[in-house]
């Protein structure tokens, strides 16, 4: 862990390599990649370019290659990235991520970042999302729920892995951040991570696109957790 600094507000506890934001590197790599895949394999083209802004493990990475999609991994964990494969891989923070002129038909900000804490590391994350887009791409963004941080403590299995996942608790620290508590526990092994999320109604969130240079298109299921986006035309 080398030079990487632990975000304020954010741990892990568990088995293995830890990440800043508070990621276990095996535990992502042990979870299953849920309906992501598809939610994104049904909004872009077959053999599509496709930058995923936090791959982590490959959770969703590794389906996303089977479908036929060119994908190109940023993540600043070198850990995480280590377990990627059949991509392109770049070892990068989002939101100063460097490719020089490249542009994507698609660009995937999945894992909930919006929601962070920091209002300048999510412009950030939305201006790098603008950048890479081509004009005629398409921007998927994963957002929470209307109860994420109300309906709680809440639990649910994912059998592909094997594991419980718990949303513990929302414990709020201050203008509109909540603390979140999750567990994972399996028949050999148990995570924790501690995170710092910000609340963002609909509004809040298509103002924030708005002012990175995107709208929403669409949403893309019904609970509004995948929106899709469009570079503003000028």
């Amino acid at each position: 862990m080398s030079g990487q600094v632990t975000r304020q507000g954010h741990e892990g506890t568990g088995p293995g390599s830890i990440t800043p934001d508070g990621c276990a590197v095996e535990l992502y790599a042990r979870l299953s990649p849920g309906s992501e895949p598809d939610v994104i394999g049904a909004a872009v083209p077959h053999g599509a370019s496709l930058l995923e802004l936090g791959c982590g493990a490959g959770r969703v990475t590794h389906p996303l290659v089977a479908r036929g999609l060119s994908v190109t991994a940023v993540d600043e964990s070198p850990q995480m990235l280590d377990r990627i494969r059949g991509a392109r891989t770049v070892l990068s923070p989002i939101e100063s991520l460097d490719l020089g002129d490249e542009r994507f038909d698609a660009v995937v900000l999945g894992s909930f970042l919006v929601h962070t804490s920091d209002h300048r590391v999510r412009e950030g994350l939305l201006r790098t999302c603008r950048t890479y887009v081509k004009d005629d791409g398409v921007v998927l963004i994963q957002r929470e729920g209307a109860d994420y941080h109300s309906d709680l403590p809440r639990e649910r299995e994912d059998p592909a892995a094997g594991c419980t996942i718990r949303m513990v608790s929302a414990e709020p620290v201050g203008d509109g951040v909540d603390e979140v508590r999750a567990e994972y526990v399996f028949e050999d092994a148990r995570w924790t991570q501690t995170f710092r999320s910000r609340q963002l109604s609909v509004e809040q969130f298509e103002a924030h696109l708005g002012a990175a240079g995107l709208r929403v298109e669409r949403y893309l299921t019904d609970d509004g957790v995948w929106a899709k986006a469009r570079p503003d035309q000028p």
